[in-house]
């Protein structure tokens, strides 16, 4: 940098003033960074003026200090080659910091080990993904990174910022483009409105589109879950195809269903209780080898808290949505979350749910980005009833009313989907449908 301070260009990205070991050359790039913020020039006179308003440069060991560096490069053409081997031996140390940190953790003999390895997998991960401490950042370097991001992205969004597209149109255009990265969106309805299959729908839909899924069913087993896929997608009832009653012309329409599936990035966990450390550790190995695009977790209400203390199960389900909303932000994904509802719906004339018939939380509104309903007018009236309350409109037979309750980054609205129970598939509606 002292030899060709423009190329501080190249380095800013790859190299931050705590990588370097020794602290005077720490020093220097600080002030290298505080020069280039200013839109100053980066040289060795310029340096060295810069570290004496620090107060820095006798400590230094003064301008013959700067004259060396200079002298013991012969060249400024390597300089990112350079930067990385900085890099590279930062990240060294702090593993070795971390392994310390590690075994302290496993000295201590923790009756929790769950938690034990969730710390030690978190020191891990951030040394991974580059995440130290969090601390205040001003509104220009966020706007500036923003730019920067803008700027190299070449034909549209980047391929790491897109949100997930779910292939339903009006929910993509309500959700402004599709599930946001970091959100944490809630999908509730009272039982048998299909919210699973819902859920598993998106799934498919993302992965065709390249995404890389993670589903953790703790419901449902991933036989039943990979059977429902196949069913929607060969369009057979699943109960046929599950005593396999199939013509020769719907055997083959399986086989080539199969085919499309298997080239699918989708991943099953189907262990039946989990604790939210659990699922964190997994989607962050899912993450580190294939790549996480979309998290899906069926259903929230049967994840066990991190201990086995039940005394508050409404404070346990708070501390879970709380974990589930910091995984979508450390790993940069929509996680999709499956919940129950409470019975309040089926006392009140009007059965359409509410924030408030969240079972079990009234935390989980509070940390979810996007809360949606399913709700069935078919299941609460007859054909019969409906006639009598509606002479003039169709009965809604299969008509799924999709409600977003609380969208943080959007408008409220609500769309229409087609149910197709026998096939286990949720279909777009045009408005004039």
């Amino acid at each position: 940098l002292l030899i060709d301070g423009e190329t501080i260009n190249r380095v800013a990205a790859i190299v931050k003033a705590e990588d370097f070991y020794r602290e005077r050359n720490r020093w220097c790039y600080e002030s290298c960074l505080a020069l280039y913020q200013r839109g100053e020039a980066i040289n060795q006179v310029t340096v060295g003026h810069e570290l004496g308003r620090r107060e820095r440069l006798e400590e230094l060991g003064g301008p013959a200090y700067l004259s060396h560096l200079v002298t013991v490069v012969p060249t400024s053409v390597h300089i990112e080659h350079f930067a990385r081997i900085v890099n590279r031996t930062a990240t060294m140390r702090r593993l070795i910091q971390t392994a310390g940190e590690i075994a302290t953790i496993g000295y201590e003999n923790s009756a929790d080990v769950d938690s034990a390895m969730a710390q030690a997998e978190d020191l891990l991960f951030r040394i991974r993904t580059g995440q130290g401490v969090r601390d205040f950042t001003s509104i220009r370097e966020i706007l500036d990174k923003y730019l920067e991001d803008s700027a190299s992205m070449v034909g549209g969004m980047d391929a790491g910022m897109a949100p997930i597209h779910t292939n339903y149109p009006a929910l993509d255009e309500l959700l402004m483009g599709g599930l946001q990265r970091s959100d944490l969106i809630i999908l509730a309805a009272r039982p048998s409105l299909g919210k699973s299959t819902l859920a598993m729908n998106i799934a498919r839909n993302a992965a065709a589109q390249g995404a890389v899924v993670g589903v953790f069913s703790l419901e449902m087993s991933r036989e039943q879950l990979a059977l429902r896929l196949l069913s929607s997608e060969a369009e057979i009832e699943s109960h046929r195809l599950r005593v396999g009653l199939v013509s020769d012309a719907e055997a083959s329409r399986v086989g080539a269903s199969v085919g499309a599936l298997s080239d699918l990035s989708i991943y099953i966990d189907d262990t039946p209780i989990q604790t939210v450390l659990e699922i964190k550790s997994k989607s962050r190995r899912l993450h580190m080898e294939r790549g996480l695009d979309l998290v899906i977790v069926d259903y929230l209400q049967l994840i066990r808290g991190a201990s086995d203390r039940t005394e508050n199960r409404v404070l346990e389900l708070g501390d879970i949505t709380r974990q589930l909303k910091g995984m979508a932000r450390d790993l940069n994904v929509p996680v999709l979350t499956v919940s129950q509802l409470s019975r309040a719906p089926e006392q009140r004339p009007d059965h359409r749910p509410q924030l408030s018939d969240l079972r079990e939380s009234g935390s989980i509104e509070q940390d979810a980005d996007v809360v949606s309903f399913i709700y069935r007018e078919d299941r609460y009236r007859t054909e019969e009833e409906w006639e009598q309350r509606n002479p003039t409109e169709p009965y809604p037979r299969n008509i799924v009313e999709f409600i977003i309750a609380k969208h943080r980054h959007g408008p409220m609205d609500t769309i229409h989907l087609y149910f197709r129970g026998n096939l286990s598939r949720f279909e777009s509606l045009a408005p004039q449908q």
